[in-house]
């Protein structure tokens, strides 16, 4: 028996898998960087983000004598947009305003079309044509309910707003309508036809 087999030592072999010992907390303590309860930048952006508020006035004074130059160039811009918020008002106004006079004009040039076709039917109701009664009556509330209004009464004072006056006979006091030769119209108090009148005084 050899002295190796006598005192029972172990082969390199076995020494190797003696070694495979776990290793020891504290090489992983000094290896890994302990963690740290502080909160990192980003966190502290944020909560300093959620917890500002608004600028007081004097803080706002500060500000601009820091620097002067961004809060000039801020009020500029707010100027700006100021006026370029005020034109389009402006013009928007004047766009709608357009168009209403638009749309009036055009209603006035279709009532401008039908008045002859109303006096058409005052003539045949003068002449004792009762049938037309209906239909004139129908036509003449439906135009009055949109706007029309009949104007030029005998015994009205003259106004050469709403009258013409094509002919004229004597009188006292001050002209008055004598006669109505071709009745007036407005629409929507816009003159579309003066009253063709006979004057007196």
């Amino acid at each position: 028996m050899s002295k190796a087999d006598g005192d029972g030592s172990k082969g390199p072999a076995a020494d190797r898998s003696d070694t495979s010992d776990p290793v020891d907390d504290d090489v992983w303590t000094e290896v890994l960087p302990p963690e740290s309860d502080t909160p990192d930048e980003a966190d502290v952006l944020a909560e300093e983000m959620d917890e500002q508020k608004e600028l007081t006035p004097e803080e706002q004074r500060q500000i601009a004598l820091l620097f002067p130059g961004v809060v000039a160039e801020r009020d500029e811009y707010l100027d700006l947009a100021r006026r370029v918020q005020a034109e389009f008002e402006n013009y928007k106004r004047r766009v709608d305003s357009q168009r209403a006079d638009q749309r009036a004009q055009a209603a006035i040039s279709l009532v401008r079309e039908i008045l002859p076709v109303l006096d058409t039917c005052e003539n045949a109701e003068a002449q004792g044509v009762e049938a037309i009664a209906p239909v004139h009556q129908q036509l003449t509330a439906i135009l009055e309910k949109q706007g029309l209004n009949r104007v030029g009464d005998a015994g009205d004072d003259f106004d050469p707003n709403i009258h013409e006056a094509v002919m004229h006979e004597e009188g006292e006091g001050d002209p008055v309508v004598a006669e109505v030769l071709r009745a007036g119209y407005t629409w929507n108090d816009r003159v579309v036809r003066p009253a063709m009148v006979k004057v007196r005084g």
